[in-house]
């Protein structure tokens, strides 16, 4: 970057982020010498930025906090970044979070400079949520002590109102907070129960910690986002789908993607389908996406699945009839 000025903002921006900065990382990100990195490091001090110079193996340069911290300084992409996350953030089922999302970006746009502020302007201008379903609301406050407590590896209580509407009170160890579909979850080692469990937040009340640190504990999974995945599907009981679709095989394979199945041609126009296993709800839901006509054969509780469905649709489109 030969560009004295655009190479400073960049310095300071890479400096904005929380770790000490190696000079020669900090040369090869901007496409300088080392000693470059230096001087500009001595103008950003000339300015009033307060930069930290560490020595040693281990030593870099930093921002220290302080009345003279710069000001919010954002790239092309980390403007854009921040603006989807909110605007997706909008749409999360935590009390009062769309409001407060709105509420930041615009602040964002105020303080970006034209040419970004019209980027996130025009990005959210073009932009269209289609709604979701509703969902009970997490209380924002519960994620923040759960976050904190997984973050320092410390005990929390907090009371958990089953399905059935049953309250009792937990001892765990968070581990990760997970966001599957729009529910919360957070995963933590039950001290009761002395096993790895999944809670949902929004059945989560008066969660506090205990001031008891422990060690972190080993997950037995890949990672929380898979524990959750698993228990999720572990909890679903699965079925193998037969069925026929009026439908030639190859626009069958077409039209059901990745995972098709087993798919058998009967004739020119239609096929039979031999499913993977999966749950009723979305084996349903796969069927009615296909656009054409189809008889399930087995199991019977898809078949049911589908007559009950079948008339909830019916009521919907015509009111006051059984």
């Amino acid at each position: 970057m030969s560009n004295t000025p655009a190479r400073l903002l960049r310095l300071l921006s890479l400096l904005q982020t929380p770790r000490e900065w190696p000079g020669s990382e900090l040369a090869e990100r901007l496409g300088v010498t080392p000693r470059t990195v230096r001087r500009d490091v001595d103008r950003l001090r000339e300015l009033g930025y307060p930069v930290h110079a560490s020595l040693g193996a281990q030593g870099g340069y930093r921002l220290v906090a302080g009345k003279a911290m710069p000001p919010l300084l954002l790239d092309d992409e980390e403007a854009v970044a921040i603006a989807v996350g909110l605007q997706s953030a909008a749409r999360q089922p935590v009390a009062g979070i769309a409001e407060a999302s709105l509420r930041a970006l615009a602040k964002l746009q105020q303080v970006l400079p034209p040419r970004l502020g019209r980027h996130v302007g025009t990005l959210g201008a073009a932009t269209v949520s289609s709604p979701a379903p509703a969902v009970s609301l997490v209380d924002p406050m519960q994620l923040v002590v759960l976050a904190a407590a997984a973050s320092a590896h410390e005990r929390v209580r907090f009371d958990y109102r089953d399905g059935d509407g049953a309250v009792s009170q937990r001892l765990v160890e968070p581990h990760r907070l997970v966001v599957v579909g729009r529910r919360w979850y957070v995963v933590a080692y039950d001290n009761e129960r002395t096993d790895w469990r999944m809670f949902r937040v929004e059945r989560i009340e008066n969660a506090r910690t205990i001031g008891v640190r422990v060690p972190p504990r080993e997950l037995p999974a890949d990672d929380a986002s898979a524990f959750v995945t698993n228990q999720l599907y572990s909890l679903a009981p699965v079925f193998r789908a037969v069925a026929t679709l009026a439908l030639p095989a190859e626009q069958a394979a077409v039209r059901l993607g990745d995972h098709a199945g087993e798919l058998e041609p009967l004739d020119d126009t239609s096929c039979r389908w031999r499913s993977p296993e999966d749950t009723i709800d979305w084996l349903a839901f796969r069927l009615a996406l296909l656009g054409c006509d189809f008889t399930v054969h087995e199991p019977p509780e898809l078949v049911e699945h589908l007559r009950r469905l079948g008339r909830r649709i019916t009521r919907a489109v015509a009111p006051g009839t059984s």
